[in-house]
């Protein structure tokens, strides 16, 4: 092994004053950029709660013909993965790149799993003509499939709704589940980069801002799907 590749950051870059400066510098990036993610993020969470109040007896239909069950194992896999992520940030701020590695991988199968769930949520959808966009959306379908969903005590006659409105809901649906899945998908790159330098021993005990940024990056990801879970799927 080596001592090279392990002690290559001892020193800061020649633009920061210091170490510590740097590691602000970086630390203080990261977070900046997760503040415009949430930004971005809420405003399609207003978008949902002001459509959800204009058309209440939709959403309801909507979230009932969603998969909760799918949606509970997609919870509980990403809970998972922010636990092994956040386990590899502190065992490389211990110096050990070969048990953050492991956890990285198993942070990474994690994610794997959340789309390979999500393929199949989508696919079903798709299949019965529920993608929002020309060509796929077919209106009668989708409101027989959300009319069949329906919990038996909704407390109203979905006969009595229009059934163009409930396109509003699957439009936020794909969009914000999709830009969620976008997010998942950068993760899994951010991943495999982390995999190559933890395998080449390449952060210690004094640098491992790239880690620690990646993990910040993926407990966003995975609070955002906190969010997203109960209010499309259980609400």
């Amino acid at each position: 092994m080596s001592t090279a590749k392990i002690n290559r950051k001892e020193t800061h870059s020649h633009h920061f004053d210091s170490m510590e400066h740097e590691y602000e510098a970086g630390k203080q990036g990261v977070w900046l950029f997760m503040a415009t993610e949430i930004m971005m993020f809420g405003g399609l969470f207003v978008g949902y709660f002001i459509y959800r109040f204009m058309f209440p007896e939709h959403y309801m239909m909507g979230g009932d013909s969603l998969n909760w069950q799918l949606g509970a194992l997609n919870t509980v896999v990403l809970l998972v993965s922010s636990f092994t992520m956040a386990q590899a940030v502190t065992e490389t701020m211990k110096g050990n790149n070969k048990k953050a590695f492991n956890l990285v991988v198993i942070t990474t199968i994690c994610a794997a799993i959340f789309m390979v769930v999500k393929y199949f949520e989508y696919t079903a959808k798709i299949s019965h003509g529920m993608f929002p966009a020309e060509g796929f959306w077919n209106m009668k379908e989708a409101f027989a499939y959300a009319v069949d969903h329906l919990r038996s005590d909704a407390g109203f006659d979905p006969s009595t709704l229009d059934p163009k409105n409930l396109r509003l809901f699957y439009v936020l649906y794909f969009a914000m589940t999709g830009l969620h899945g976008i997010h998942i998908v950068i993760g899994i790159g951010l991943m495999f980069w982390l995999m190559k330098r933890l395998k080449n021993d390449e952060f210690n005990t004094k640098y491992y801002t790239a880690v620690e940024g990646v993990g910040l990056y993926w407990h966003i990801v995975d609070v955002i799907w906190i969010f997203l879970f109960p209010l499309m799927y259980l609400i």
